[in-house]
């Protein structure tokens, strides 16, 4: 007789390549991207190149410096929801730093980057009910796991098309409320939205705009506000989202918008209400963070230059890349078994740590190396780093740039 446990076993066994290894990691502060990975028992010491703090924050002394003091002045938790004791200064001075950061009205705090697109989508797509929201089709999943909360009719549009995108405003009745949630850079691929057109086509039909910049935020623009920001139509966009956890190197999420509207979303959002708030010693560090970065464009300098150098590498090693708008450098694979060997082989020989990305985070066929090269990588470590992938590049067989150009060519010539 099955059981209800019996279901996880048989799904488990039956998706065994899809199952995921965590490397146990311990960063070094003040020596990142130096870390100790423990492997089969044993202690390494690895450069880890696919962290999501891209600026080095999370170990920047003016960070640590706030976080020491917040825990010494205020102990390790918030000690409640927001509603219920759990509301500390240095929230409060976060989010008013973060609304000045983009220019909005004001700003709220969630948990996390994951939590504040689904807790706020959940209510700003679901209010009024008839709003019709269009959402780009690679949107990240707590953009999709808000929609669907949302009960919103949804209309997605091809991947940064922005004329798919008119065309079904068009189709849409003029009358109903709308809503375009896209992100500014994309977490797997790298690129950025057209974010002036998408602005332009939703002042055209009156829809509101919500944008995420979690891949932006600290990385581009003036004083780091992102890529709406660095275009000079930050104002254009209604709500923008951002995260703590990334360039800020902390944790947590949030949104900027109108004051109405975050009032709204803070009194009915139940993944705001509902939950423990940040520690205050996290918020202290994500506000020396935003602070510092407001002024010293040293640390988006050096990411800007590493980017560009390993891209410089990789085509001349003619390893393929799905972008070079961003620091995120994403080598395409294009196989779930080779992206794993690609991945085992640079830590066991290069003791370089990259995490192989497979469904369903990416689609089957397009796995992939999600290579992020930090500030706090040297010219010499791209260097070898570039070097270490293009010879497991070789070893393995894995197609390259020109395989991938040859194979387009002679599939446009049997049409």
């Amino acid at each position: 007789m099955s059981t209800h446990l019996d279901y996880f076993t048989h799904q488990i066994t039956q998706e065994q390549r899809r199952t995921r290894e965590f490397l146990e990691i311990g960063r070094r502060a003040g020596l990142f991207p130096s870390a100790i990975a423990r492997t089969a028992g044993e202690d390494t010491e690895v450069s880890v190149w696919c962290s999501n703090d891209y600026l080095g924050m999370g170990q920047h002394p003016l960070v640590l410096a706030a976080v020491h003091d917040a825990v010494a002045k205020f102990g390790a938790g918030s000690g409640g929801s927001r509603n219920i004791g759990g509301t500390n200064h240095r929230h409060v001075e976060l989010e008013r730093e973060l609304a000045d950061w983009h220019g909005k009205d004001a700003a709220l705090l969630f948990t996390s980057g994951y939590t504040a697109n689904d807790g706020a989508l959940t209510v700003i797509a679901g209010t009024p009910e008839n709003t019709v929201v269009f959402s780009d089709e690679l949107n990240h999943a707590s953009i999709i796991d808000g929609l669907r909360r949302s009960g919103a009719t949804k209309r997605i549009f091809r991947h940064n098309d922005v004329a798919h995108l008119t065309q079904l405003l068009a189709e849409t009745d003029p009358a109903l409320p709308k809503l375009i949630v896209a992100e500014s850079v994309y977490s797997m691929s790298g690129d950025v939205a057209p974010l002036a057109e998408i602005a332009e086509v939703a002042e055209r039909f009156g829809a509101t705009t919500f944008i995420d910049e979690v891949h932006a935020i600290g990385m581009y623009g003036p004083q780091g506000a992102g890529i709406a920001a660095r275009e000079g139509i930050a104002d254009r966009f209604d709500v923008i989202m951002g995260t703590l956890a990334k360039g800020l190197g902390t944790a947590g999420g949030y949104i900027a918008g109108p004051a109405d509207l975050i009032d709204y979303v803070r009194t009915a959002s139940r993944a705001f209400v509902f939950t423990t708030s940040l520690p205050p010693a996290t918020a202290a560090g994500a506000l020396a963070a935003v602070r510092h970065l407001r002024t010293s464009e040293v640390e988006r300098s050096r990411l800007a230059e590493n980017a560009r150098l390993l891209h410089r590498l990789l085509d001349e090693a003619d390893i393929p890349f799905k972008s070079p708008d961003s620091h995120i450098v994403s080598a395409l694979v294009g196989d779930d078994t080779l992206c794993k060997q690609a991945s085992a082989l640079l830590l066991q020989r290069h003791r370089v740590y990259v995490q192989a990305i497979n469904a369903p985070s990416v689609r089957e066929g397009e796995e992939l190396l999600r290579i992020a090269p930090s500030a706090t990588h040297t010219v010499a470590d791209v260097q070898k780093f570039a070097e270490a992938l293009a010879g497991i590049w070789r070893d393995l067989g894995i197609r390259t740039a020109s395989d991938r150009r040859g194979s387009v060519s002679a599939a446009k010539e049997l049409v």
